[in-house]
């Protein structure tokens, strides 16, 4: 029921290719989901618990941070649980990006604002080289080096990209490629404008954020109006939302915008109303039930649930599974886009549930056998 139209086509900067791990970013790769832990790092029991919820929501990729050696000492038992590649995020102690390769992280982020000097990106530089580990350059306007800010007088979108053209030379300098680069800002007119003039610059893979963006709400909203703009706009490889919510809560968000445009297909897509008096049950607590209860499913399927006749019909023509609120507690049921039965208010939920799960599975196992076919 996702039936492709010119007018929803994005074409996506072309870009090249490096490996996080296992996991390609850039080219025609899947544009991936990136989260960040908010644990100690030091802590390997709570850092790999948290890892796991990630995973479980969908995360491509995940980045700890590694502020001191407790951190990097514990980074090995990290990396071996994990399922996901690690990026290891340094700031200011060089030192830890060193000892991190070492530990396996798959990519090493680096802020050129507080590294320090060439010589100790240098370093940096042999020992990703020494351990297959890629390199993302994190330019972010909180952080940017004195000299720009002396040159530019405030952050601005020049300033950003002049500190990540410069910081790319310095990697090339050392013969090294496997890198991509973040220009991120809290100011969206900023962060947009910085991204879209880099990605006239260069080839490289971009990791899209808006930093600090706020909480769950302003912030899925800042960061859906900037990284959206840009997305649309076929910018972007990979991506972190960046919210004041538990790092599963980032990872849903940012498929669930990579959904709306079409990029990442994961999981359920919900079509639902927001609901009025025509409703012929409680649209906003059975959306919530259905989102909860399905939050399992990966297989990517559509499902509208409205609450009465106006758009109901109309919506699940366009889905795979279609709820429309009817008269009397009985509502109507449809199946790839027709009408096929009624369900009572008190048994919908666990109905709806069952038709989701078995579609999914019917969805998968035509896609294995589709692939046996292949072989």
């Amino acid at each position: 029921m996702n039936e492709i139209r010119p007018w929803r086509t994005i074409h996506r900067r072309k870009s090249r290719q490096i490996m996080v791990g296992n996991v390609p970013v850039g080219g025609d790769a899947p544009i991936t989901v990136q989260t960040m832990t908010n644990t100690l790092t030091s802590d390997p029991v709570a850092t790999i618990d948290q890892i796991r919820r990630c995973e479980e929501a969908g995360a491509d990729i995940i980045r700890v941070s590694c502020p001191d050696t407790d951190s990097t000492a514990a980074l090995g038992q990290i990396v071996r649980a994990a399922r996901i590649p690690i990026v290891a995020d340094i700031h200011f102690h060089y030192k830890r990006a060193l000892e991190a390769a070492d530990a396996g992280a798959a990519c090493l982020r680096i802020n050129p604002g507080n590294i320090g000097s060439s010589e100790r990106v240098a370093e940096v530089v042999r020992a990703a080289k020494a351990n297959g580990c890629a390199i993302r350059i994190g330019v972010n306007a909180g952080s940017l080096e004195k000299d720009l800010l002396e040159k530019y007088a405030e952050p601005c979108p020049e300033a950003l990209v002049e500190s990540a053209l410069d910081h790319i030379k310095l990697l090339q300098d050392h013969d090294f490629h496997e890198y991509k680069v973040a220009v991120k800002a809290s100011d969206v007119f900023l962060a947009v404008a910085a991204y879209m003039q880099l990605a006239d610059a260069v080839d490289c893979p971009l990791h899209l954020g808006i930093t600090e963006a706020g909480g769950l709400i302003g912030g899925t909203v800042k960061s859906s109006v900037g990284m959206g703009n840009l997305l649309w706009a076929g910018i972007g490889d990979t991506i972190r939302v960046s919210l004041s919510a538990e790092p599963e809560q980032e990872v849903r968000v940012g498929f669930e915008m990579l959904k709306a445009l079409g990029l990442r297909t994961r999981g359920v897509r919900v079509v639902s109303c927001p609901s009025c008096a025509r409703q012929g049950f409680d649209v906003i607590r059975t959306v919530q039930a259905l989102e909860d209860r399905l939050s399992h499913i990966k297989t990517p399927l559509s499902l509208s649930v409205l609450g009465c006749v106006v758009n109901g019909p109309g919506e699940a023509r366009e889905t795979d599974i279609g709820l429309t609120g009817g008269g009397a507690g009985k509502h109507m049921v449809y199946l790839s886009g027709v009408t096929d039965h009624t369900v009572e208010s008190a048994d919908m939920i666990d109905h709806i549930v069952k038709l989701v799960e078995a579609k999914a599975a019917e969805i998968d196992a035509a896609e294995r056998i589709h692939a046996e076919a292949a072989e």
